[in-house]
């Protein structure tokens, strides 16, 4: 079963490169693009545009390019009209040969905010409107493991189908179709109704799965901003606190060395774990648990896959249901945990702690 996110928050995972596939929206002051991935040791370089349309010829509002050359460099530009426009330089360089990374571009009123392995790296001012923003490219010396667009624009009506999207919804409504999916009514907190039948949500975008946002959606979205790079251990209230339907998108990477780590669901008023989280690296195991009255319960330790290892990046969604957390890892579900105490929509507190580097956590 593929995991489906809400609109807007539907990553593409180990994409085919060169990768060209539509930001569906366009983008915003606000709006950022999240990559993981890896270079090769014999890099030359590779690039990152934001297209002004959904082709390769199109105008390029942002022209992203390391180059190790000897002069190891990242170059930015602009291309208009078929005329690329003067290169800024930096003669820096962010990305190590061999080597995983994360790359956060931030749109931001004055330009895109480059941020790779948690330290901000250049600011490229806009030359080209963002509105204009339709696609993204990736090519070159790179290997992608995730891509995921957050926080799109939204037009304002929602009809009329969408290629690859399954005909469109009619009347304009989410509602409607999907058994078993239940994704009208509106999202209570701005999260994700139900399940798609399948996980699949009728036919798959063009260019390669890309999310980014349903154009005309008028639903919310996850609500709040994400949190990047928060130091660990981690503790955060959730706004609202946890109701069905909700998730939680958590992403980061375990360095080597790593033994085990810990996300912890708890209600701050009794200081019970509703719902325990353990990877246990040098074990093997992904053990879950709870603790209600001080007692720690039965452990849970069956799974068909293990994707938490030493050097591995992770791209983790949680959705909470009236009846179980289900859990994504890497685009595939892992496990589903039913809920051991009937207040479960108290639960208002994440706990993050362990030998894990948390790159984003998104509401």
């Amino acid at each position: 079963m593929t995991f489906v996110a809400p609109p807007g928050y539907q990553p593409v995972y180990n994409p085919s490169i060169p990768y060209l596939g539509p930001i569906y929206g366009g983008l915003r002051e606000g709006s950022s693009i999240y990559i993981q991935g890896s270079v090769p040791e014999d890099i030359t370089r590779f690039y990152v545009n934001l297209l002004c349309g959904q082709s390769d010829n199109s105008d390029v509002a942002l022209h992203f390019n390391p180059r190790f050359d000897g002069w190891d460099k990242v170059v930015f530009n602009t291309r208009q009209n078929d005329n690329w426009e003067s290169e800024d330089k930096i003669r820096s360089m962010p990305f190590r040969k061999g080597e995983r990374f994360e790359m956060v571009i931030l749109i931001t009123s004055q330009g895109y905010q480059i941020r790779v392995n948690g330290n901000d790296f250049h600011m490229f001012p806009h030359r080209i409107p963002v509105e204009r923003v339709g696609g993204l490219e990736i090519a070159g010396d790179v290997a992608i493991q995730t891509i995921n667009i957050i926080g799109v624009r939204m037009e304002p009506c929602m009809g009329g189908g969408y290629p690859g999207m399954g005909g469109g919804y009619p009347g304009g409504n989410m509602g409607g179709g999907y058994p078993g999916g239940n994704m009208g009514g509106g999202y209570p907190g701005g999260n994700m109704g139900g399940g798609y039948p399948g996980g699949n949500m009728g036919g798959g975008y063009p260019g390669g799965n890309m999310g980014g946002g349903y154009p005309g959606s008028t639903l919310p979205g996850m609500g709040g901003q994400p949190v990047y790079n928060p130091p660990v251990p981690y503790q955060g209230m959730i706004a609202g606190g946890l109701s069905p339907k909700r998730t939680i998108i958590i992403r980061g990477m375990l360095p080597y060395g790593a033994s085990r780590m810990a996300i912890n669901f708890i209600v701050s008023r009794t200081g019970d774990i509703a719902f325990h989280l353990n990877p246990r690296l040098n074990e093997g195991l992904v053990v879950r648990n709870s603790k209600i009255g001080g007692g720690w319960g039965n452990e849970e330790r069956e799974i068909n896959f293990n994707p938490f290892a030493e050097g591995q990046y992770f791209d983790m969604s949680i959705r909470c249901g009236n009846q179980r957390f289900k859990v994504f890892v890497n685009g595939q579900h892992l496990f589903d945990f039913f809920h051991r105490m009937q207040s479960f929509n108290e639960i208002d507190q994440l706990e993050i702690k362990g030998d894990v580097q948390i790159s984003y956590i998104h509401f």
